[in-house]
């Protein structure tokens, strides 16, 4: 640590690869499992509303330990609660892959879920605190946002290859990942005490503004998240099961939707800059709605390149526009000395996005052999995201603390 409590510059960097290495793990587990479904559905004759638990049960447990993981913190302290959930992380990764039942195996992605809920908002937080407000925290979110982009799309990739093996590679391939980032982060993740206090900040919105704000950004979050898992749940099922398309070539056909957000997320500081937060969480709430309208109007089939490719494209463009940018108006929306509330607050409201709107998919799908049904909800919920973030146009010209200076 410097002088000023704050990490030095290779430990910094270190400290924000083992944050980020979580970051990376939820988005594998997401990407890893969805592509694994159909095989997992046939092996175990499970129902579309049953093998969708193994997606919304991972967000269910991440929803559900909110208020008991900062109370958690509260009492053992940050660094102990973190570690004991990436080690409760890689115990439940192992179970599940040695599971023989639908119970235990949606158990253990309940039980991720919520090591989960206890990991990934403190490293946002830590992230908040350890760096300085300007260009270091604005990249330091930046790569965070990076990993959790590649992470996606590293997951879609890697399932073609483990599923080859047997699909309980999905499940145990996270453990010695988490094992791994357990044993560096003992060095490096600070204790409390090594945190310095947020420094004194100028000009703030009011108390109610700023509360409005983080509701807003919440909302548009769950959306985005949530039709999103929505869409791939369809095209999964619909790439694998009806057009028997193998795993691997099914992940392929996925990666329209993530490949670009990976790409660019390293210039997601610079548009931020140019554009401000509401602007871009705007056209990015705007984007996919479009892909879903498309698709309801002509419902993807196996005309991939003039049915489902664009659809994939614009809700891509969704996640390049808004994801940092809905990280970065999270992390700004509320005093430091209440980052460690709102945070995961915001990150619950991610999860919550595909809780509600996956288990509804696969109803509709489930109950009618059209698929416009499903997709009805999708185009709905995503025009709730967008009317959420309409409001925030008006601020898109004011200054971010998060994005410049403020007079001390």
């Amino acid at each position: 640590m410097t002088r000023t409590g704050r990490p030095s510059a290779g430990r910094g960097w270190a400290l924000l690869l083992i944050l980020s290495g979580n970051m990376v793990l939820d988005a594998i587990e997401v990407s890893l499992v969805l592509v694994a479904l159909p095989v997992i559905a046939g092996d175990l004759d499970l129902s579309l509303l049953t093998v969708q638990w193994l997606m919304s049960g991972f967000a269910l447990g991440f929803a559900a330990l909110l208020t008991t993981g900062r109370r958690l913190a509260a009492r053992f302290g940050r660094r102990r609660v973190y570690f004991a959930a990436m080690l409760g992380f890689a115990v439940a990764s192992v179970a599940g892959g040695l599971a023989d039942g639908p119970a235990l195996l949606i158990a253990t992605r309940v039980v991720k879920g919520a090591c989960a809920a206890l990991t990934a908002p403190m490293g946002l937080a830590i992230i908040g605190t350890a760096y300085p407000e300007g260009p270091e925290r604005r990249r330091a979110v930046s790569v965070y946002s990076l990993f959790g982009a590649a992470g996606f799309t590293a997951g879609l990739l890697l399932s073609g290859a483990l599923l080859e093996a047997g699909w309980r590679w999905i499940f145990l391939l996270p453990a010695p990942v988490a094992l791994l980032l357990l044993l560096w982060g003992l060095r490096l993740v600070p204790r409390e005490e090594d945190v310095p206090p947020p420094p004194a900040t100028g000009r703030a919105r009011p108390p109610g503004a700023r509360e409005a704000v983080l509701l807003r950004t919440c909302l548009g979050a769950a959306a985005l998240n949530g039709t999103y898992h929505g869409l791939l749940f369809l095209l999964t099922f619909q790439t694998q099961a009806e057009l028997g398309l193998s795993p691997w070539l099914g992940a392929l056909a996925l990666l329209p939707a993530c490949v670009p957000l990976a790409v660019t997320v390293p210039f997601a500081g610079a548009l931020v800059r140019r554009y401000g937060t509401g602007r871009l969480i705007a056209l990015g709430a705007a984007a996919p709605l479009l892909g879903y309208l498309l698709a309801l109007y002509r419902p993807p089939s196996d005309a991939y390149l003039t049915g489902t490719l664009p659809v994939l494209l614009l809700v891509g463009a969704g996640f390049v526009l808004s994801f940092a940018a809905l990280n970065m108006r999270a992390a700004e929306a509320v005093p430091p000395a209440r980052r460690a509330t709102a945070i995961p607050l915001y990150q619950t409201a991610v999860q919550l996005g595909a809780v509600l709107i996956l288990p509804l998919t696969a109803w509709l799908l489930t109950v009618f052999d059209d698929r416009r049904p499903a997709l009805a909800l999708l185009a709905a919920a995503a025009a709730a995201g967008l009317a959420a973030a309409l409001p925030g146009l008006r601020d898109a010209g004011r200054p971010r603390p998060l994005l410049q200076k403020e007079a001390a």
